[in-house]
């Protein structure tokens, strides 16, 4: 073997035993694929924004997008993991995180998992994801979204599981796991509180602010 055949096989070898070591604790950073489309990342920042927004006072949970999931039982790398586009977990320190390891959370999974179908993965997500989420994640609240046909589906973990949520009378799906409803408004998913509103963005609430000043005869932009 030459010494660039040789080099080339350790390089392999190098990579391969990369994707199998455990790693130290809080060093395994997330391994998902850029989004897919922009309208994926909106829906992301929209449910993100909202929820930490609404919760602020809050330091119990944790909201993340497009982040890696691992839970692999032997702690390895390569066996085991998901990104879902957005999850929330309940009941746990509300810090940055690289990923989601499961075994340095306490074996916690998501609470609440919404994903965004394109034609590309939406086999996965009705079929394979729904199954994963349903028989190891065990996460009460499953979301799916599709964004071309504006159709929102949920379903709820029932005695292992999963049940399909019955709308309301607008159309909305309730998270029981988030005390919140969720729908579609304006083409995107947006939380709704039980009693129907709509869970503002910070530039919603800005916008509100600003009008009530105008209607006291303040500018906003004098206070600035």
């Amino acid at each position: 073997m030459s010494p660039i055949q040789e080099a080339v096989k350790e390089s392999e070898t190098s990579q391969m035993i990369a994707t199998d070591v455990i790693f130290p604790a809080g060093d395994l950073y997330s391994d998902e694929p850029p989004l897919e489309t922009e309208l994926h990342l909106r829906q992301i920042i929209l449910l993100l924004t909202c929820l930490e927004l609404l919760w602020r006072e809050r330091n119990d949970f944790y909201a993340a997008g497009n982040l890696t999931i691992y839970y692999s039982p032997n702690q390895l790398k390569s066996e085991y993991f998901r990104g879902p586009d957005f999850f929330v977990v309940l009941g746990t320190e509300r810090k940055t995180r690289k990923s989601w390891v499961v075994w340095e959370e306490d074996g916690k999974y998501p609470n609440v998992i919404v994903e965004v179908l394109s034609p590309s993965t939406a086999n996965t997500d009705k079929v394979t994801k729904k199954k994963i989420y349903q028989d190891t994640f065990r996460t009460p609240d499953y979301f799916l979204f599709d964004p071309d046909k504006l159709e929102l589906a949920g379903f709820h973990l029932v005695d292992g599981k999963y049940e399909a949520l019955e709308p309301n009378e607008q159309g909305q799906l309730w998270s029981q796991q988030l005390g919140l409803y969720l729908g579609i408004h304006d083409n995107f998913v947006r939380f709704f509180t039980p009693e129907g509103k709509l869970v503002s963005t910070p530039g919603e609430q800005a916008d509100k602010l600003a009008e009530k000043l105008r209607e006291m005869n303040i500018d906003p932009d004098e206070l600035l």
